[in-house]
């Protein structure tokens, strides 16, 4: 079995307040919302589809993202990190999943630069504690 390429939560109540509570989470860590994709919409106007509510949120660090990218620009490729928060299948609750940069960074040449180690390794802590805030642990 590989290794998890995400920290997954379940979160009771609905969308929009689960929304709210991961963005507090991301920015106590100190995590701006650069994007949001939200994809129920964007379903429905491409290809008229309907879909559960589901968003896809651009998470930056900027002192993360600038010491990668000063470091490595191509490491922009993998910026900003995602984050997604849904409506769960069925209805009850919903989802997040926060992307773990340590297994994005480990893609190709970023795998074995110390440097990029060290930033992503930073920036999954803090996504740990993110994550571990939204369970209440």
């Amino acid at each position: 079995m590989s290794d998890p390429i995400a920290f997954e939560v379940a979160l009771a109540g609905d969308y929009d307040s689960a929304l709210e509570r991961v963005t507090a989470a991301l920015k106590a860590e100190g995590f701006g919302i650069l994007t949001r994709i939200d994809v129920h919409t964007t379903l429905k106007e491409k290809i008229d589809v309907e879909f559960r509510p589901y968003a896809i949120l651009g998470a930056c660090n900027p002192r993360l993202a600038h010491r990668a990218l000063s470091h490595d620009a191509e490491v922009g490729l993998l910026l900003p990190c995602n984050v997604t928060v849904e409506v769960a299948p069925g209805g009850k609750g919903c989802i997040a999943r926060i992307a773990d940069p340590k297994m994005m960074m480990s893609a190709g040449r970023f795998g074995d630069d110390a440097t990029l180690a060290s930033v992503a390794q930073e920036a999954r802590d803090r996504l740990a504690r993110v994550a571990a805030a939204l369970r209440g642990d």
